[in-house]
């Protein structure tokens, strides 16, 4: 899968255009080397989970 399948089966699968997918960022994954040493993994993967911070949102308004 290219980045273009990619953004074609988001969108077919959320009903939001194509050009909205490539708005928001989505990229395929690659899995990191597996011969990495400590110093070379310090930082956190740059990835959201988005179930996760529906979820956030969704407790931050029954709070409010």
């Amino acid at each position: 899968m290219n980045q273009n399948d990619l953004h074609r089966c988001l969108s077919r699968a959320t009903g939001e255009s194509v050009r909205t997918i490539r708005r928001l960022g989505f990229s395929l994954f690659e899995p990191c080397p597996l011969d990495l040493d400590a110093d070379s993994v310090d930082q956190a993967p740059q990835v959201v989970d988005w179930d996760q911070l529906e979820l956030d949102r969704i407790a931050l308004a029954i709070e409010a």
